[in-house]
C-alpha cells in the first residue's frame, strides 16, 4: 500500500513537471503576443523585492561573516591573509549570493505563490477568471514570473554588497586585515564575467521559482489539504531545481582551466 502511494506521488510529481514545461511555453507565447498587466506586475515586484529584502540582507551579512571567520584563520596560517577579500568576493558572486538568495525567495515567495493560486484553484476563483474572459496566465502567472526574474538579480546584488560588508567588518576587527588590502584583493580577484554570471544565475533561478510556484498552485486539487501539499512540494521542487540548474550553469560558465587567484597573484607581482 505504501509503495503504491509512493508511486502515485512520484507520478503526480512527474505530471506536474511536464505541466510546468507546458506552462513555460505558454508564458513565452503570451509575452510575445499579449500585453502585460503592469499593475499586477508592480504589485508582485513589491512582494518579491522590498518585502524580502531584510531577510535576504541579514542572511547575506551573517554568511559573509561566517565565511570570513572560517577562511581567514586558515589563510593566515599559510601567510595568505591578503587573499581573504578576493576569495570571499568570488564565492559570494559565483555561488553563495545567487544560490542563497534564491533559496530564501523559494521559501518565502515560491510557497506564497503556490498557496495563493492553489487556494484560488480549489475555491473556483480560477474558473471565475475564465468566466470573466481573463486568462489566468496573463493575470496571475506572467506578473509573478516577471517579478521574480527582475527582482532576484537586484536582491542578489544587494546581498553581495552586504555579505562583503559583513566579511570586511570581521576581517578588520577580528584579524587586523587592513580595509584597503581586503578591498584591493576583492578588486583583483573579481572580473566582470563573475558579476555578470551572478546576475544570469539569479535571473534563471527567479524564473524557475515563479514557474514552479505558480504551476503547483494551478494544478492543486483536494481542498485545504491539497493546498498544503502543493505548497510544500513546490518549495522542495524549487530548491531541487535551483541546486541542479546551478550545477549546469556553473559548468557552462566556468568549465575549463583558468584561475582568478593566479591572475591576481600575477597582477600583484607585476605591480610590485
Amino acid at each position: 500500500m505504501a509503495q503504491a502511494t509512493e508511486r502515485s506521488s512520484l507520478g503526480q510529481w512527474g505530471q506536474r513537471l511536464l505541466a510546468a514545461l507546458f506552462l513555460t511555453g505558454q508564458v513565452v507565447m503570451h509575452l510575445i503576443s499579449r500585453p502585460i498587466h503592469r499593475r499586477n506586475t508592480l504589485d508582485q515586484m513589491a512582494a518579491v523585492g522590498p518585502e524580502s529584502l531584510l531577510i535576504a540582507l541579514i542572511t547575506a551579512a551573517f554568511v559573509g561573516m561566517v565565511f570570513t571567520i572560517q577562511v581567514t584563520r586558515e589563510f593566515l596560517t599559510f601567510g595568505a591573509g591578503t587573499a581573504v577579500g578576493g576569495v570571499l568576493a568570488l564565492t559570494l558572486a559565483r555561488e553563495l549570493g545567487p544560490v542563497l538568495t534564491a533559496v530564501i525567495i523559494a521559501g518565502r515567495v515560491g510557497s506564497a505563490f503556490a498557496a495563493e493560486i492553489g487556494t484560488m484553484r480549489v475555491t473556483e476563483q480560477i474558473d471565475a477568471l475564465h468566466v470573466l474572459k481573463t486568462d489566468p496566465i496573463d493575470y496571475l502567472v506572467i506578473p509573478r514570473i516577471l517579478a521574480c526574474a527582475l527582482m532576484l538579480p537586484l536582491l542578489n546584488v544587494l546581498a553581495f554588497l552586504t555579505g562583503m560588508t559583513g566579511g570586511l567588518i570581521i576581517a578588520t576587527t577580528q584579524y587586523g586585515i587592513a580595509t584597503s588590502v581586503f578591498l584591493d584583493s576583492a578588486k583583483n580577484f573579481l572580473s566582470v564575467w563573475d558579476l555578470v554570471s551572478s546576475l544570469i544565475k539569479a535571473f534563471c533561478f527567479g524564473i524557475l521559482i515563479a514557474v514552479i510556484g505558480t504551476n503547483w498552485g494551478l494544478t492543486t486539487t483536494g481542498g485545504a489539504k491539497g493546498v498544503g501539499q502543493s505548497t510544500t512540494t513546490a518549495v522542495v521542487t524549487a530548491l531541487l531545481a535551483i541546486f541542479i540548474s546551478n550545477f549546469f550553469l556553473s559548468w557552462l560558465m566556468f568549465q575549463g582551466t583558468g584561475s582568478a587567484v593566479l591572475g591576481s597573484a600575477s597582477a600583484t607581482a607585476g605591480i610590485g
